[in-house]
């Protein structure tokens, strides 16, 4: 196994400095010995993985994909408007990318609010992030659920602030866009809830809510309704995503087989979070808050090459009119991450199932906290 002692120590000092966290969910096995070694060998490979990506990023075939996708982002956001009845109200967009350190310490400067007209150059705002695409692969979390639905839309009779979310693939061994896999994205409720599982505080084995499964389109594109999603204890807000490379799709909607060639979370700027979690239903959790620089998967993500922050715009001058979030993802469709990928229960025909192999230790009594 690869392993960097100077990111090792980094992430050791790191740790020692911060009290142990509270573990958000039953199941969350992970302590700092396993995370500083991971944390190390998932930045190795995404710095190869990167180089391989940077070398053609000047070639013709991606200059002309990257324009694609910027009137393709500009288009989705005209038409977004116009199903909110928000075409003339202003707007407000996130304009560039950073590491997570710098990110934080700059939101409150690079939020910004801008008037869209013909004028606006759609480069500068429908981009993708100003660094590398290329996101280490981190941890899934446990409540992974195998074989969800195929759909776009998975907000079901949940209540929040709308969220729109495009995600790009590109294949690193190729600089193309990835080709036929399923991209897998799910997320807690508005109050810190899961659905898919049975744990304790959870939605239950019969719920499907903020789960979703898409395949990627020609140029390795998936578009997903949803919306913000909340927070739990321990953890930053964040949206979970997995590739799924060689999947059969059923004539259910859902899929089977395959193997896990990516897995990353997704962060928001801190002030983003602040606004909205002081709106309802976001206000009615009393779980206390976990900063992004609190919480240690985005300093599993966050490199001085990757942004683990999608970029954002406000499609009205209300929160209500809900989000636009898009982001560039570089993953090697050769990789094989199932190891970091165990599911907590499969979705099938009648509902959901525990998988018996899956470990939910504590289910009946609150985690553990530690001093």
């Amino acid at each position: 196994m690869v392993f960097v002692p100077s990111i090792a120590a980094t992430l050791a000092v790191a740790f020692s400095l911060t009290p142990m966290v509270v573990l958000g969910h039953p199941g969350e096995k992970y302590g700092r010995p396993e995370a500083i070694e991971e944390m190390g060998n998932a930045h190795v490979v995404a710095k190869m993985n990167t180089r391989a990506l940077e070398a053609c990023q000047n070639s013709d075939a991606v200059k002309i994909r990257k324009e694609r996708a910027m009137a393709r982002r500009l288009e989705t956001f005209q038409r977004l408007r116009r199903e909110r009845g928000a075409e003339m109200s202003p707007w407000l967009h996130r304009r560039d990318a950073a590491a997570l350190q710098k990110w934080a310490a700059l939101t409150h400067n690079r939020t910004g609010s801008a008037n869209f007209n013909k004028d606006t150059p759609s480069k500068e705002i429908f981009g993708s992030n100003t660094s590398c695409v290329l996101t280490p692969d981190n941890a899934n979390g446990p409540y992974f659920v195998y074989q969800e639905h195929i759909r776009s839309d998975v907000v079901e009779d949940t209540v929040g602030i709308p969220l729109h979310l495009e995600l790009q693939f590109i294949d690193v061994q190729t600089c193309e866009p990835a080709k036929e896999i399923l991209i897998d994205t799910w997320s807690c409720n508005a109050t810190g809830a899961y659905s898919g599982v049975s744990a304790r505080g959870e939605g239950g084995l019969g719920t499907t809510y903020l789960r979703g499964v898409q395949q990627v389109d020609a140029d390795g594109v998936v578009n997903f309704d949803t919306i913000f999603p909340g927070h739990y204890q321990g953890r930053a807000t964040h949206q979970h995503l997995i590739a799924h490379v060689g999947s059969e799709i059923l004539p259910n909607g859902t899929y089977t087989g395959g193997r896990v060639a990516h897995l990353s979370q997704l962060f928001f700027d801190q002030t983003l979070r602040d606004t909205i979690e002081a709106t309802a239903p976001y206000n009615t959790n009393k779980i206390p808050h976990t900063t992004n620089l609190a919480d240690w998967f985005t300093g599993y993500a966050a490199t001085t090459e990757y942004d683990p922050f999608p970029n954002y715009i406000m499609l009205g001058g209300d929160l209500k009119d809900g989000l636009f979030v898009w982001a560039e993802l570089g993953l090697n469709t050769s990789s094989n991450w199932d190891h970091y990928a165990p599911y907590a229960s499969t979705w099938k025909e009648g509902g959901g199932y525990d998988n018996p192999d899956f470990d939910f230790w504590a289910v009946a009594s609150p985690p553990p906290t530690h001093g």
